[in-house]
Order: structure tokens, then sequence, then C-alpha cells
């Protein structure tokens, strides 16, 4: 169990690191295209649409050849495909190939999750956002060695890089995924040749509850945990630094620190967010979360000082850091992959939700009260936690 929680682990890391290396590379590419600034909003949508598209589908795909062999497959793909848009030209051929890569995205996201909630099962133990720790720490070494190296490597040359690493590390995580069968697995052998004939599946069918109309709202409602949080993430990455800018007139060296500080954060939140359950439960990880982030965000939106802000933002990455997590686990636990995929599918929503919601409230009353909408949503997602409390603590 040791050795595939690790090969899990890899996977969430490889994810984290390859999109955030394509992310530093955003202005390069835009410049190599010619794209305007609305035009690469329009390709940029190209990686929304395949992930989106594409998580329903690896739902199925997960229940029909397994979580492990459908994470290693996209472990593949993710690599392969962020070395295409720096060999674009032009705005619409990076939006078709970030429609592919966006697809290899959405796919490793609902697989690697679903193998990850079929572990925490059989663990018996919430270790749900260590996983999501290792996507971030992915992340931010795919930010911070894609600061270093941009200066110096062509965004082909870079990006090129990144595929190795990620295609070495699927290698070398995937034989311990692809001998392991997921642990919500079992082997089933037909009483009858009736069962035989009727029941394609028989030698391996995954265990996991009927999937019925209530189950059904259940994971919506979980989803729309991940939608709060996810809008959250989407709204101060995008937001925060024109905020400390605009509002409160920090160096632009400062201002870009304010996401810095929500991430790393949120970073240290999910670390620990295995003892954290353990100790408080998941009901009360969720309400405190959702109630600390909100806290957090109207301290980070209304402060009038510079530091003041950034000690909001810091407060929210540690409120918000378990409750996608969370929300994910017990989607996937109550319907299996198909859950996962739900949710993660609202939780994304919410995530290309945020900044446009954000900018449309900025131009009607001002970004700093637009920002406190985050602020609402995760107050939302601790409401949401409190009246599912029986189901959360299953």
């Amino acid at each position: 169990m040791a050795r595939l929680r690790l090969a899990i682990t890899a996977f969430f890391a490889l994810d984290g690191f390859v999109f955030a290396g394509w992310v530093v590379r955003i202005p390069a590419v835009k410049e190599q295209t010619g794209a305007s600034a609305s035009g690469l909003g329009l390709a940029l949508l190209g990686v929304s649409a395949g992930a989106v598209i594409t998580m329903m589908l690896t739902g199925r795909l997960c229940r029909r050849f397994g979580s492990h062999a459908v994470t290693v497959a996209c472990g593949v793909l993710l690599p392969l495909t962020v070395i295409l848009p720096p060999l674009t030209h032009s705005p619409l051929t990076l939006g078709l190939v970030l429609l592919a890569f966006g697809a290899a995205y959405g796919g490793i996201n609902v697989a690697m999750n679903s193998a990850a909630v079929d572990l925490v099962g059989a663990l018996g133990r919430p270790i749900m956002p260590s996983f999501h720790a290792a996507f971030s720490l992915g992340g931010m070494v795919g930010s911070g060695l894609g600061g270093l190296v941009a200066a110096h490597l062509t965004p082909t040359k870079h990006l090129m890089a990144i595929a190795a690493i990620g295609l070495v590390v699927t290698a070398c995580a995937a034989p311990t995924l692809l001998r392991h069968s997921a642990p919500g697995s079992v082997d089933r052998r037909p009483e009858n040749e009736h069962e035989h004939a009727t029941s394609p599946d028989n030698t391996r069918d995954r265990t996991r509850p009927r999937i019925d109309s209530r189950t059904r709202l259940l994971v919506l409602v979980f989803g729309l945990i991940a939608l709060c949080t996810a809008y959250g993430e989407g709204a101060l990455a995008d937001w925060s630094a024109l905020h400390m800018e605009q509002d409160l007139h920090a160096h632009p060296g400062i201002a870009a620190a304010s996401y810095s500080c929500f991430a790393f954060a949120m970073t240290i939140g999910r670390l620990t967010g295995t003892a954290l359950l353990e100790r408080l439960g998941r009901t009360r990880t969720l309400v405190a979360g959702g109630l600390t982030g909100a806290f957090g965000m109207l301290l980070g939106s209304l402060a009038p000082t510079v530091w003041l802000a950034l000690l909001g933002f810091a407060i929210t990455g540690i409120g918000l850091a378990n409750l996608f997590p969370v929300a994910i686990e017990r989607a996937g636990a109550l319907a299996g992959p198909t859950g996962v995929a739900a949710a993660s599918t609202l939780g994304y929503g919410g995530m290309l939700l945020g900044p446009p919601a954000i900018g449309f409230m900025a131009d009607w009353f001002s970004l700093s009260a637009a920002l406190t909408s985050v602020a609402l949503l995760a107050a939302v997602a601790a409401t949401i936690g409190f009246a599912t409390r029986r189901v959360a603590t299953t």
C-alpha cells in the first residue's frame, strides 16, 4: 500500500508540475502566435473545453478499464500534449492543440483522484489532502523552475524538457499502478452460466454503492463544495495581484507575492490535512475551513494595508486547503469514478467561473467588493458541509 500511495502521489505532483510549466510560458506563446488578448483568451478556452468534455468520459473509462490504467495512459498523454502549444503559429491552431492538452489534463485529474479515493477507502485514513498537497508542490516547483529558465530556454525547449521529466515520472510510477488493481476491486466468479452470460465483467466488478437519485444529489452537493473552493482559487490566481496594485498601491513585486502567499498556505494546509481530518473529522474540517476561508478573504479584500491583505490571503489558503480534497473523496466514496468525474467537473467549472465573474462584478462595483464573493462562497461551502454532516462522517 505504501508503494501504491507513493505512485499515486507521483502522478498528482506530475499533473501540477506539467500544468505550471505550461502556464509560465503563456506570455511567450502569445507573442509567438501573434494573438491579441481576446484571441489568447479564446484559445485558452481550449484547455477548459477539453477538460470538461473529457472528465465525464474518463469516469466511464475508469469503470471499464480501471482507474490505474487510465491514470497511466493520461500520464503519458499529458507530457506529450504539453509540447504542442509552442509549435503553433496562430491563435486557431493554438486553441486546437490546447483542446488536446485540456483533454489529457481533465482525464488525469479524474483518473488519479479515482485511484486516490479507492486507496483512501482501503486504508481507512483521510489521506486525500496529501495527494492534493503533492499537486500544489508540483505546481510550485514547475512555476519556480519555469521562472528560472524562461530567460535561457525557448518555450519549445523548456516544454520538451518538462515533457521528458513527465514521461520519466510516468515510467517510474506506472509499473506499481499496473501491478496493483484498485483496492476497491474484487474477484467475483459467476455462480451459474446465466450470470456469466449476463455479466460480462464478472471476473472483476468494482464494488460501489448503488447510484440512485439520492446518491446523485449528494454527489452534486459535494460538487458544489468543490465549485465554491475552486472559484476562490481561480479568482485569487487572476485578480489578487491587481487588487494589491490597484486598490492598495502595492509594489509590483509585493503584489505578485499575493497569490504565492495563498498557494503556499494552501500547500501547508494540505500537508497537515490528514492530521486535521483525523482530529476533527470531515464535517468540522469542512465547516471550520469554509469559515476560516471566508474570514481570510474578507480580510484580504477589505484590508486597508498591504500586509493585512497578504495575511488575509494566507488565511484564505489555509481555510480552503482541504475543502476540495474532502469533497472529491466523499463524491468518490458515494459513486466511484462517476462521482469523482461529476464533482471534478463542477469544481473545474468553479475555477472557470471565478475570474470572469470577478471581472463583471468589479465593473459594476469595485474589485475589492467583487473579491468578497469568494468569502461568500466559502461560507456557502461551510453551510453545505454542516448540512451534509451525516454523510460526511460515514
